[in-house]
């Protein structure tokens, strides 16, 4: 999976994917041929699946690759007009609620689909962030994406006298246990992460909490507030390089020294480890590591957590509803074919009868042949359901700039806690916050 749901890495696939950005209306044709099926994404990663459906049913798929950042303004005018509309069209995890409860896909639970059925085979949060309000499933997903914390194993030796991906899962299983290696790693003239905002996906802590509960009331629990204490602790203790996330610095670090400043000094340091989920591996570490590659590993952090995942349903003014369903079907529950995209991409399956059959045979060179599938589906599982809700893009946003306030020194705590509240209330008035 080729993105992230932050907004920085949203701009920077709009600028990558722009240009393969076509918009043909509906009825119309590809290059000259009859189009039977059209699908609309934010990303490239159909365009293999694709070519294997139209070979094994003797059809044309048109797909339509839009920007992600004017995907959604781009789609819910078309779907609402349905001229020029697609008949499959994908969702991703930071506007994926909003589009489940918008009534635009079809009722999956419903005959002649009754994907109800196959609850059981797929990981519960998956199939779970594809319902409505009503509980009905609208949208399915091939992947999941939980995330953990990849380390590099000669400073792992180094510092800690063990590199084994267990070992080190159960140094860095509480927020203490991360700052008790962060200082070991500080003493060797290492940072422990990029930078601070690397912690922020364990803020849920060991309670997975809604940004939103049902009575609308922004819950800032006590461990996204601590959450705030740890990441000034980490600026104030330098135990990051100061390389924020998706900057050239936080590239550059994955895979050599940079310098950072230090005591008025500029010193150069190493970067220990990186929190990212599954598909950080395929599309962010081995985009940019060159020299180290067989000298990483995945391991576990203080809390569970996913970040991103691509769902896909069936439009429901589509015209070609059971060809459509047929390209959903291949995607999250053909045996064959996802045994083969699992194997090629190394992506992590959600469907969980292909996973059973090939999780023991993966290895990665990378990882110093390390198998982090069976590690990724078994974080997986202790994903909470249920916590998502259609305000968490902009709230996490808000904390973030929150946070950095705090971290930067240019509010205090309350103060930047009493901003973030502020700006929920502006952009949501129909949430509640406390009114002091």
């Amino acid at each position: 999976m080729k993105k992230t749901i932050t907004v920085l890495m949203a701009l920077i696939l709009a600028i990558g994917l722009l240009a393969g950005c076509s918009n043909k209306e509906a009825g119309g044709s590809s290059n000259g041929k009859k189009v039977d099926l059209r699908i609309w994404s934010f990303t490239d990663e159909l365009k293999k699946p694709i070519k294997t459906f139209e070979e094994k049913n003797g059809v044309k798929v048109e797909l339509t690759i839009v920007p992600i950042a004017d995907y959604p303004t781009k789609l819910k005018p078309v779907l609402e007009s349905g001229v020029g509309a697609p008949d499959v069209f994908t969702g991703e995890i930071a506007f994926l609620k909003q589009w489940v409860d918008a009534g635009y896909w079809e009722n999956l639970s419903e005959k002649p689909y009754n994907v109800d059925k196959l609850a059981d085979k797929y990981t519960p949060y998956v199939f779970d962030l594809g319902k409505d309000k009503d509980g009905n499933v609208r949208a399915l997903s091939w992947q999941t994406t939980p995330g953990g914390i990849y380390y590099k194993r000669s400073i792992a030796k180094e510092v800690l006298g063990t590199d084994d991906p267990t070992e080190i899962g159960e140094m860095l299983n509480s927020m203490d246990n991360v700052f008790a290696v962060a200082e070991k790693m500080k003493a060797k003239g290492y940072r422990m992460f990029p930078d601070e905002g690397s912690i922020r996906w364990f803020s849920q802590g060991n309670n997975p909490t809604a940004w939103v509960d049902k009575d609308k009331k922004v819950q800032l629990t006590d461990e996204k507030i601590e959450f705030m204490s740890y990441a000034k602790e980490l600026r104030k203790k330098n135990y990051t390089a100061l390389a924020s996330e998706w900057s050239p610095a936080w590239y550059e670090s994955m895979d050599k020294p940079v310098k950072v400043k230090e005591g008025g000094k500029e010193v150069e340091t190493q970067v220990f480890s990186y929190v990212l989920p599954t598909w950080g591996l395929h599309s962010v570490l081995k985009d940019n590591v060159k020299k180290s590659v067989g000298d990483w590993a995945v391991t576990s952090g203080p809390s569970p957590y996913f970040w991103g995942g691509t769902w896909l349903g069936v439009y429901n003014k589509s015209k070609n509803k059971k060809l459509a369903y047929d390209f959903v079907k291949m995607m999250t529950q053909d045996d064959e074919f996802l045994t083969k995209w699992s194997k090629e991409t190394g992506d992590v399956l959600s469907y969980l009868p292909v996973t059973d059959s090939i999780k023991d045979n993966f290895s990665d060179k990378f990882l110093g042949g390390q198998n982090n599938y069976t590690f990724f589906l078994d974080q997986a599982q202790k994903i909470e359901p249920g916590i998502v809700t259609k305000y968490d893009q902009q709230l996490d946003t808000f904390y973030g700039n929150a946070v950095r306030d705090y971290v930067d020194g240019k509010k205090s705590k309350e103060a930047a806690i009493k901003d973030f509240y502020q700006k929920a209330q502006n952009a949501f008035p129909e949430l509640k916050v406390p009114k002091k």
